[in-house]
């Protein structure tokens, strides 16, 4: 019998195909599934649900207007029917194999970014990698000095530094105007929208056009464009779906990592929609203010505090604008946080594609669900008046997975909102003033 000849190309070929494979195998036979809401009584049960089960709430839904998605692991799964239609729930199948999707994102992507000879140059336009991101960040400091500084917040859990930038005509001295705090990626998954965040940093600065010249003379903007960037980075080389941080702390749990950043603020700590297993999704740490990334960012809350006007957490998906508090109370401006709101929310809808659900907007423990600790309820309580959560939009059908030929539509239609919050908010400011 001959003797095969394998040379190392051979074996490099087969490490990549199992690379690939290994990184979204864990999916395998994961499916999700859409559920139809009656009433607030439905959304408390699957919040239950979620903890019981582990459940990976996509989209908790909204009342009367649109269905839960919610993914469950194949082991899980008879029972999770089972509460279902115990309850007597509408319920369907969204996604029957969540691995296929993954696999097919990533090679669509691939695909795009091969046909794209200028994909490297425009991270606005694009799910960059952490590096690419930070690259374009420092350019922007060295050839724009005169309204961008670059600042390290200090480094994430796994070391990497947490950059923003200060975009500023008068280097954040002028106190006659406010600050628009805006930051994306607390969640790792969320891909969608560290683009936005990168695309209001390059109209602001590398393409500011003659109708937004007030939004750079009468603002000045801290942009965070990765809150996560462990979790991000994480997100892109190894799981897809990764929502929490990177953390690690044996002496919690031996094999399970990270938290929910967003559940991790000192403001109704560890109370509503929150799980005490630290292998869960929504594990909100072991104590309030746990994270070197929440940390981070609540010190750049009270450094910028006098002047914030506006602080945009931006998620995906859902397409709401939404405030707080998660304790079924409002702040004493609710009915102008609710206006502000409004108006970016119109401004939004107006150049949205019409398979798109139009903008809902209100208080997030009514409108969309309760959560304790959340950024947004913890720049609001320190003094912030208009504090908000936008989830941006996902066109009725790919939840995480945008394909990203959608960016560009999610950049321009959400900037519109965000600028016309800013005008907003510097008449709000003014009137602070007077």
């Amino acid at each position: 019998m001959g003797s095969v000849r394998m040379d190392g190309r051979f074996f490099l070929i087969l490490f990549l195909i199992n690379c690939v494979f290994a990184k979204h195998e864990q999916y395998i036979g994961y499916t999700v599934h859409g559920v139809g809401l009656r009433n607030q009584d439905d959304i408390v049960f699957l919040t239950q649900l979620q903890v019981e089960l582990d459940l990976d709430v996509w989209s908790v839904g909204m009342v009367g207007g649109r269905d839960a998605s919610i993914m469950v692991k194949p082991a899980l799964r008879d029972q999770f029917l089972n509460a279902l239609d115990k309850r007597g729930l509408r319920h369907y199948v969204e996604r029957d194999n969540v691995y296929r999707a993954l696999e097919e994102f990533e090679e669509d992507f691939k695909q795009w970014r091969m046909m794209r000879s200028n994909a490297a140059a425009a991270p606005y336009d694009n799910y960059a990698r952490y590096a690419d991101i930070e690259a374009y960040l420092d350019r922007l400091g060295q050839e724009y000095p005169n309204i961008v500084t670059v600042v390290n917040a200090g480094n994430s859990f796994e070391g990497r530094p947490i950059k923003y930038v200060k975009i500023s005509t008068t280097n954040f001295e002028d106190i006659n105007k406010p600050i628009y705090f805006l930051d994306a990626a607390m969640h790792s998954r969320e891909w969608s929208t560290t683009p936005v965040a990168l695309y209001t940093i390059h109209r602001l600065v590398e393409d500011l056009r003659v109708e937004d010249r007030d939004l750079l003379e009468n603002i000045d903007w801290v942009i965070l464009p990765v809150y996560n960037p462990d979790g991000y980075e994480y997100s892109h080389t190894d799981n897809r779906m990764w929502r929490r941080s990177r953390s690690y702390n044996a002496s919690i749990s031996a094999e399970c990592y990270g938290v929910d950043l967003n559940r991790n603020f000192d403001i109704f700590f560890g109370q509503i929609s929150v799980s005490s297993n630290p292998c869960s999704d929504i594990y909100p740490g072991p104590y309030a203010n746990s994270e070197i990334e929440t940390q981070h960012v609540r010190d750049m809350l009270y450094q910028y505090l006098d002047r914030t006007q506006i602080y945009m957490n931006i998620h995906t998906y859902g397409s709401y604008v939404l405030y707080g508090f998660d304790n079924e109370t409002l702040p004493s401006n609710a009915a102008q946080l609710h206006h502000v709101a409004s108006a970016m929310g119109a401004h939004i809808d107006a150049k949205k594609l019409p398979e798109a659900v139009y903008y809902s907007v209100g208080n997030s423990a009514f409108v969309l669900y309760a959560a304790s600790g959340t950024a947004q309820d913890y720049a609001q309580s320190i003094g912030i008046p208009f504090s908000y959560t936008l989830e941006l939009p996902d066109f009725n059908k790919y939840h995480f997975l945008v394909p990203a030929e959608y960016i560009p539509q999610i950049n321009g239609e959400t900037y519109a909102g965000i600028a016309e919050s800013a005008r907003m908010s510097y008449q709000f400011y003014r009137h602070r003033l007077n």
